[in-house]
């Protein structure tokens, strides 16, 4: 694990945290660098009608991360009625290996939950393996708390937490808040990285 992390530190991406450039969900061109990120990161597969499912009905939940003109993070997302609740759901966040803990993470969920809290969702959850301490403390601070584990989830075993978050709660979140402010006051294509970044929330 030691050699791990040290492999990890030693290839980390230079960059300065305003070079990084976030957009939402744009059509047809969007879909290739969404599948490849997911693709290469993720333990669970997924077909092509999964991401057009998403991205198609709710493309303004997706939002992806550029520098340079590399895409380097993305997150999909969905929301509708549930057991007569209006409800979010994170179903993908990713950001390849060099870029994470600059907050890339962090500032991609967050512009998914503040379009979430403006279309009237009252809650928005997602799962997460056990295993993954990144993923867990980044929801953690935005104020998701673990409402159920769910045994042998995944396909490679692993248990699951599903995560719950409640609207409206800023002072359990206030960093949720004071985030989607900034977002509200700096438009969509604004560069902030804030807090440590995990890899996708469905691996470890």
């Amino acid at each position: 694990m030691e050699q791990q992390e040290e492999e990890a530190r030693m290839h980390k991406a230079e960059f300065d945290p305003s070079e990084i450039e976030y957009v939402s969900y744009g059509g047809e061109h969007h879909l290739p660098l969404i599948m490849n990120l997911v693709d290469q990161e993720l333990s669970e597969p997924y077909s092509i009608f999964t991401y057009r499912y998403f991205v198609y009905l709710w493309p303004h939940l997706s939002f992806l991360a550029f520098h340079k003109g590399k895409c380097v993070g993305t997150v999909v997302c969905k929301m509708g009625e549930h057991r007569s609740t209006f409800r979010g759901y994170i179903a993908m966040l990713v950001v390849i290996k060099p870029y994470r803990g600059r907050g890339i993470a962090t500032e991609l969920v967050t512009r998914s939950i503040k379009v979430m809290m403006e279309s009237g969702c009252e809650e928005v959850t997602l799962e997460a393996e056990v295993t993954n301490k990144g993923a867990l403390a980044l929801y953690g601070r935005l104020g998701f708390i673990r409402a159920k584990r769910l045994f042998r989830y995944y396909l490679n075993g692993v248990d699951a937490f599903r995560l719950k978050l409640l609207f409206p709660c800023p002072e359990i979140h206030p960093s949720l808040s004071m985030m989607a402010d900034r977002v509200e006051s700096h438009g969509h294509h604004d560069h902030i990285a804030l807090e440590e970044c995990p890899e996708h929330h469905h691996i470890s």
